[in-house]
């Protein structure tokens, strides 16, 4: 049997997930664990360890050593024991991985992992924890060989093998291929390379395992950028030379998110266009993520940064609305007038309101010219009235009573309250399709059908909320005390934060009285853009969030477009299969 091939696993770096010592921690005052690992040469895949190797070091001072055979449970390979020396009769007595774990895991614990070519040995212990049921502390890593390649140029040294880093740094100790042997001379080779850092202003163990990975030289450049914000909830701005916002983003930790971007782990060729014309980042503090989110929101719309993709044009939302007089069709517009009753959106694209126009056309028979009619004077009909798929108002055939019944009063009834019928006819034209084995068209119309849906109950739940004149509520922050949020017609008012083990209601008097004043209008989202009530919304829904105080109720229609939602997400996955029995 082959056997498969070991892939090296990327380090965790920084990732917030890991556990252990505090990136900002200074390097002098950072405890070190360097380990060194003999195996049997196979891949990790729980056993193979023969040798564990480790010396605790902190502030250049040994604090510890931890050194032991461990018995692999398989015979060692010919070319192994030439290689290191160990032999078999050696490992037998040796204690297995399993019961060198625990010991091994307690010395490493709140400690800084260092390792020479640190993936091989990190993977090797992490198959054996997972293997005998040891949870992985996952303890930040730094590779010395990573390191060297970014500190060390190629007329220092023609290669990072350990063995001509212990040369070229003349530790007191050489690799032998022996685990404690190779562990202290890495110990010198560490110590001599965190001495060349000092040149790249690098001070912390965050900010070398950042610097032994591969980051561009603009991100080495300008990672000063990242200095002195506020880790809390809010707006980072990146502005150019001339003060001109280039990028907008958000986070619950303004400090983390923006010292993110001078790391390897940003690959996106925009950021990096930006970032070299990034000059300074400006930090707007916020009480909490839903105010942070909303304010992104609004600074992106009013300076629509070069860099930034989503958001920038919420003045380009489109509306499907049913047109006056007595044959009335269906337009794309960009903008309601008060007058407009019958409507749909907003759109973010054309192609997407146009979707939900064709779903409305299989539905019902709204005539698709764009022919202005009169109803005294006959025009000629078109091809679809031919078809059966008009009722030719054109030609008088149908009175404006009757064409508003059948035809204009579905999509109102649709929009405002109920589209049970408009999904019905859809689910029957699916149903003739796929009977037909037209499953092509048949998927066309379910694509109609999912726009139809989500639009309608897109707006259902805006319209809902915009109804609100003003709605109290909060959440539970994460340090005590309550998120607080204020909300009128849509639009978040304000926000602040109660102290923890103080009534939230002082707060709440406070952020009403300094709170916007916001205007009522005309549509599901007359005083905020459809994102920033979403978001809203999303920030209400949440399982902790609690009402306070409401103006009036908060409800949507019982037989309105959300009890398709069931529908809407099969309609969107493709199960047409589904579809065709689904009656809601």
């Amino acid at each position: 049997m082959a056997q498969a091939e070991y892939v090296q696993e990327s380090l965790a770096g920084l990732d917030p997930a890991v556990g252990g010592v505090d990136p900002a921690l200074p390097l002098y005052a950072t405890t070190f664990v360097v380990v060194d690992l003999e195996t049997t040469g196979g891949a990790p895949d729980g056993g193979g360890i023969t040798e564990i190797g480790a010396v605790k070091v902190r502030g250049g001072e040994q604090l510890g050593v931890l050194a032991t055979l461990v018995n692999p449970g398989q015979p060692i390979p010919p070319f192994i024991t030439v290689l290191t020396g160990i032999t078999q009769a050696m490992l037998v007595p040796a204690p297995p991985i399993e019961q060198v774990l625990p010991s091994f895991l307690e010395f490493i614990d709140d400690a800084v992992l260092v390792a020479h070519n640190a993936p091989y040995d990190v993977g090797f212990l992490k198959a054996a924890c997972a293997k005998h049921g040891y949870r992985w502390p996952n303890p930040r890593v730094l590779d010395t060989a990573a390191l060297a390649r970014r500190v060390l140029t190629r007329d220092e040294v023609p290669n990072r093998k350990l063995g001509t880093l212990a040369a070229y740094f003349r530790t007191t100790v050489q690799p032998t291929h022996r685990a404690l042997d190779d562990a202290k001379a890495t110990v010198d080779v560490l110590h001599g390379l965190i001495g060349r850092l000092g040149g790249h202003r690098v001070d912390t163990v965050g900010d070398a395992i950042e610097f032994a990975r591969a980051v561009t030289p603009t991100q080495r450049r300008k990672r000063h950028l990242a200095e002195g914000l506020p880790k809390v909830p809010g707006v980072y701005i990146f502005r150019a030379a001339d003060d001109r916002p280039l990028y907008v983003g958000t986070s619950v930790d303004i400090a983390t998110r923006v010292r993110s971007y001078f790391t390897a782990g940003e690959k996106r060729a925009r950021i990096s266009e930006m970032l070299g014309a990034a000059e300074r980042v400006e930090a707007v503090e916020c009480a909490h993520s839903l105010e942070a989110e909303v304010r992104e929101l609004r600074l992106i719309a009013a300076h629509a940064p070069p860099y930034n993709r989503r958001s920038k044009y919420p003045e380009r939302m489109l509306w499907l609305k049913l047109t006056d007089g007595p044959y009335p069709r269906l337009s794309i517009v960009r903008d309601l007038s008060p007058t407009d009753t019958a409507y749909l959106g907003p759109f973010t694209s054309r192609r997407a309101a146009e979707l939900a126009a064709a779903g409305f056309h299989d539905a019902v028979p709204l005539r698709q010219c764009t022919h202005r009619l009169s109803l005294r004077t006959v025009t000629p009909a078109c091809a679809l009235a031919e078809l059966g798929r008009c009722p030719a108002p054109c030609e008088h055939k149908i009175t404006p009573e009757e064409y508003d019944d059948s035809a204009a009063a579905p999509f109102r009834t649709a929009t405002a309250n109920d589209p049970q019928p408009v999904v019905d006819a859809l689910l029957a034209r699916i149903d003739v399709l796929s009977r037909d084995q037209r499953y092509e068209e048949a998927a066309v119309v379910r694509s109609r059908l999912a726009a139809v849906l989500r639009a309608t109950v897109r707006m259902q739940r805006l319209a809902a909320l915009a109804g609100i004149v003003e709605l109290a509520a909060a959440r539970p922050a994460a340090g005590g005390g309550w998120e607080l949020a204020l909300v009128r017609h849509g639009r978040l008012a304000g926000a602040g934060v109660s102290p923890p083990g103080v009534h939230p209601r002082p707060t709440l008097i406070t952020i009403r009285a300094t709170a916007e004043t916001v205007s009522g209008g005309h549509g599901p989202v007359p005083a905020a853009t459809a994102e920033e009530s979403e978001r809203i919304l999303s920030w209400l829904e949440r399982p902790e969030t609690r009402l306070v105080e409401m103006s009036s109720g908060w409800s949507s229609p019982a037989s309105g477009a959300g009890r398709f939602r069931d529908l809407l997400a099969k309609a969107e996955s493709g199960a047409s299969h589904q579809l065709s029995t689904e009656r809601s």
